[in-house]
């Protein structure tokens, strides 16, 4: 059963990361950007403005919290197989490779698994990544409304007496100012991340 659930999160980044790509081979840097990226640049688009969700320790927090900071943010959920680990672990590269930079590096990990991601489970996967990445949450109003201004779709996936979730799988990159710049691939290389994310903190 494993092996049929990671077949199915596989199959949807692929998909997902592959219609990335072939948007940012079309969009390039056409949205007034003259900086060249890796991701697909999305700058002016009019989603994934503003988020309005609760971290492990209860407090609420929005983009507001993290100025002057370049933030990562992505969709998921702790019991997943292999697509979410791989991001997280792929982000905690980034901030590595950043070297200083990394402190102005902030990564956001938003649960579409209300039921099962309490803020005890949250914060302890977050932390093994790395300690500054923080895991957001919301019931499921909350997080459906969030979902659709981020156009993030996740669904759940019968697997014998419990569930797996399918879900999108890009991260999102705002720039220090809190504005949505980029739209990353799940098969894109933490050293593409890292380029990205530099060329964001150093812009003009």
């Amino acid at each position: 059963m494993n092996q049929r659930v990671s077949s199915i999160a596989s199959r949807r980044a692929f998909v997902l990361s592959g219609a990335a790509l072939a948007l940012g081979a079309l969009a390039g840097c056409s949205m007034g950007s003259s900086v060249s990226f890796n991701g697909t640049d999305i700058t002016g688009a009019d989603f994934g403005r503003d988020f309005r969700l609760k971290d492990p320790s209860g407090q609420e927090r929005t983009l507001a919290d993290f100025k002057d900071k370049v933030v990562l943010v992505f969709f998921g959920f702790t019991q997943c197989p292999d697509v979410c680990p791989t991001a997280l672990a792929r982000a905690a590269e980034v901030k590595t490779l950043l070297g200083p930079d990394g402190d102005r590096l902030q990564v956001l990990f938003v649960s579409v698994d209300p039921e099962r991601d309490t803020p005890e489970v949250l914060n302890a996967y977050t932390a093994a990544f790395d300690p500054t990445f923080l895991a957001l949450y919301g019931d499921q109003e909350r997080l459906a409304e969030t979902a659709k201004e981020f156009k993030v779709i996740y669904q759940k996936v019968p697997t014998g007496d419990s569930y797996t979730i399918d879900h999108t799988s890009v991260t999102y990159a705002f720039d220090t100012k809190g504005k949505l710049r980029l739209k990353l691939s799940h098969s894109q290389s933490a050293i593409e991340y890292a380029a990205d994310v530099r060329k964001l903190l150093h812009a003009a």
